[in-house]
């Protein structure tokens, strides 16, 4: 909570000012960074930094134990940045085939454009990814919780591979955050969030942040300049405002996706609910792994197909039916209408999205409230 917040000498302010400028006086200091070529850690214009990127930036390095971290204008962007920060012309990457959407169409699409072939796996399958690496492999990308199904892979044991053939594993955090999963301490060398989610938390801003090794943030933070993607000072102060009360609110999250879960793998127009607090959930490493919690998301088809779960939607009264996830408020959607929407049917069942498949963002209302919304709902279909 108290992480990075700057301690203003002026007026005592006990929460980091809004530094709303594009520039700041140069003084001998900032001269000298010039000079060294180290324009990171000195104001000199925002778009390198600013007292407000720090303070998010301090705060989300305590809550991943990172050494460093580097704020950027969006998950997209922070993703975009890194892959193209640890990467060159003639590198390999490897990745999942079910990762987010955007992260999929910047591997398929702008990667072999850019010089980078990819391989897309199964992030579950250890053999598999093992058989992709080559000699040019430079960087596995994975996430920790994958949406919308909840796969987890073994990252421990992706971070040993990957550290054996000198390959560098970046993982994407934002569906457990650091509250529940932290993956440096699992091995990964870079982690990363949309911090428009859980770490903000309010659904009013878009953002990224990237933590690990001050080496790689440095890397990451020169290519994150040269496209752009810096944020600006008052979705800062939004960002770290939101970061101060993620503990609590990810407790909130946590009980109540639980608690749906649990309700829902016994209701009768249920045919299927995905969420690891299961005893049937398949990948059992992530309860040894996991601090707190799995987060707020749950996923569930519901037994009359797409029509049942168009309808579902319309008759739930407490969630809203709008994408994203990670807000006070509780979001439903549908990935065959949405997020995957994109692929046909058949490509959307290989990667196990099946007809009638609804994703549940629990927010923080009360667990009561939500269950009662959700049955009357389904009881309606």
């Amino acid at each position: 909570m108290h992480s990075g917040v700057y301690k203003d000498p002026v007026t005592g302010a006990v929460g980091t000012p809004i530094f709303q400028t594009s520039t700041f006086l140069l003084d001998e200091l900032s001269y000298a960074a010039f000079e060294r070529g180290a324009t990171r850690d000195v104001p000199i214009y925002s778009r390198y930094g600013n007292p407000s990127q720090w303070a998010v930036q301090e705060k989300v390095a305590a809550l991943e134990g990172a050494q460093s971290a580097v704020v950027t204008s969006s998950g997209m962007s922070a993703i975009a940045g890194t892959v193209y920060a640890l990467t060159n012309n003639g590198s390999h990457i490897i990745t999942a085939y079910d990762v987010y959407g955007g992260t999929y169409n910047l591997m398929r699409e702008d990667m072999p454009s850019a010089g980078r072939e990819v391989s897309f796996v199964d992030a579950t399958d250890l053999s598999a990814i093992a058989a992709a690496i080559r000699p040019e492999t430079q960087l596995m990308f994975f996430e920790s919780l994958t949406n919308p199904l909840l796969k987890a892979p073994p990252l421990r044991e992706i971070a040993a591979l990957a550290r054996q053939h000198n390959v560098l594993l970046v993982v994407d955090n934002t569906l457990l955050s650091p509250v529940n999963l932290r993956p440096l301490d699992l091995g990964a060398d870079v982690v990363l969030h949309s911090a428009t989610k859980y770490l903000n938390g309010h659904s009013d801003l878009t953002a990224g942040v990237v933590a690990g090794s001050r080496k790689y943030a440095d890397r990451i933070w020169a290519q994150i300049l040269r496209f752009g993607g810096t944020l600006e000072s008052f979705s800062c102060f939004l960002l770290e405002r939101g970061m101060k009360t993620l503990v609590p609110r990810m407790c909130a999250h946590n009980k109540n996706a639980t608690a749906l879960a649990r309700f829902l793998a016994d209701h009768q127009k249920v045919r299927a609910v995905y969420h690891p607090s299961l005893a049937d959930y398949p990948y059992r490493q992530l309860k040894d792994d996991v601090l707190d919690g799995y987060g707020g998301m749950v996923a569930f088809e519901v037994e009359g197909g797409d029509e049942d779960a168009l309808k579902f939607l319309d008759r739930v009264r407490v969630p809203c039916a709008a994408t994203s996830l990670g807000g006070v408020e509780s979001l439903v959607s549908m990935p065959a209408n949405t997020s995957h929407c994109s692929l046909t049917t058949s490509q959307r069942a290989a990667i196990g999205i099946n007809g009638g498949l609804i994703r549940y963002s629990a927010g923080i209302e009360n667990t009561e409230d939500l269950i009662a919304d959700t049955a009357r709902a389904l009881d309606s279909l």
